[in-house]
């Protein structure tokens, strides 16, 4: 049978004598051009099986990939993006680690982009770096995730994207929820359930919506159990060791202290340690403290701090692997991480 009679048929309906082309494989094996292409180039997101078809099809009707076919068929590269304004180093190193340890053997690596959400070209710095890193998709970190005019950008440029925030703030497919209202509940009753009354609150910044998350749970628990917070117990400060000195000396080193600070977080509870310690205020038997994040630092501090976990290193792990789906395969629905309570040795019943 000649291969150039252009008169008999081929078995899949190709010309005889003409070399098939990417959009008849694309066409005969019922995918997309998009998913051939990334066949060709060995790309990760496409299904074992769909990535069999058409192989199977390509080498049935010798179908050779052109170079410059190859060198146009992945637009994007294998580089996930992740974007944070947070002063929280622990918690960046955190959720680093968490997406590498979902990138690990996936040919996918990361790449982070620190930026500042109050200065006014930031959102043109993202669109940026996710134009020239040609990124496959971008992790958003508080309190860049909590920026609509940032995830308006995204979608406009039409790169993909994981928002982690406290509360759901977009389409569940793209959301990770960490639940920050249900941890400092726990916190206000595991306080009230060893007899404080006295208690304060030092919260983070107020642009960060995990501040308003955390402050609203705190408050709203101690108010079932008839405990109203007045304005003087609550101190706004930046989620950093410094302002957790600042808010300490306004509660401590006056004639009437609390008897227990929840934190934001830890670093501001390491704070409030140093100014407890200068003025000669025993913990826990004299102040009972609580901080957010659980991080490295609370098992380090003596005593041990009590704090909220809050799986930083999970939700890394979640919100990269929702972006490096295979095509086809089901997106991740409802994706959450529910913070506990650490109970450790800095706090106990106050004093009588």
């Amino acid at each position: 049978m000649s291969l150039r009679s252009k008169t008999d048929p081929s078995p899949h309906g190709l010309t005889k004598g003409k070399a098939a082309t990417i959009n008849d494989i694309a066409r005969l094996s019922g995918v997309s051009k998009k998913t051939v292409s990334r066949i060709i180039n060995n790309s990760p997101l496409v299904r074992k099986d769909t990535r069999e078809k058409v192989e199977a099809l390509m080498r049935e009707v010798g179908y050779t990939p052109d170079p410059l076919a190859r060198g146009l068929a992945f637009r994007r590269s294998f580089l996930i993006g992740m974007v944070y304004d947070n002063p929280t180093a622990q918690y960046i190193v955190d959720m680093q680690y968490g997406a590498l340890d979902a990138l690990r053997g996936s040919s996918f690596e990361l790449v982070v982009h620190p930026c500042d959400s109050r200065s006014p070209g930031y959102i043109d710095g993202v669109r940026r770096f996710v134009q020239q890193q040609k990124l496959h998709g971008v992790i958003l970190v508080p309190r860049a995730s909590e920026d609509q005019a940032l995830v308006d950008m995204l979608d406009e440029i039409g790169c993909r994207f994981t928002r982690i925030a406290s509360l759901p703030l977009d389409e569940t497919s793209q959301m990770v929820v960490t639940h920050d209202r249900d941890g400092a509940a726990e916190a206000a009753d595991y306080l009230l359930s060893l007899g404080h009354r006295d208690i304060a609150l030092v919260t983070g910044p107020s642009a960060y919506r995990s501040a308003h998350e955390r402050t609203a749970g705190f408050i709203d628990a101690l108010a079932k159990r008839g405990i109203e917070l007045p304005p003087a117990r609550i101190v706004e400060a930046g989620y950093t060791f410094e302002s957790g000195v600042a808010a300490a000396e306004k509660l401590l080193l006056g004639k009437q202290r609390p008897t227990a600070i929840f934190t934001g977080n830890d670093e501001m509870a390491a704070g409030i340690y140093k100014v407890a310690l200068r003025a000669g205020i025993n913990i826990p038997r004299q102040l009972s403290i609580i901080g957010y994040d659980d991080s490295p630092l609370a098992s380090r501090l003596w005593p041990s701090l009590t704090s909220v976990r809050r799986h930083t290193r999970d939700t890394g792990r979640t919100a990269a692997a929702m972006l490096i789906q295979p095509d086809g395969q089901a997106v991740m629905q409802h994706a959450s991480v529910r913070p506990h309570l650490i109970v450790r040795d800095s706090c106990q019943p106050p004093e009588d």
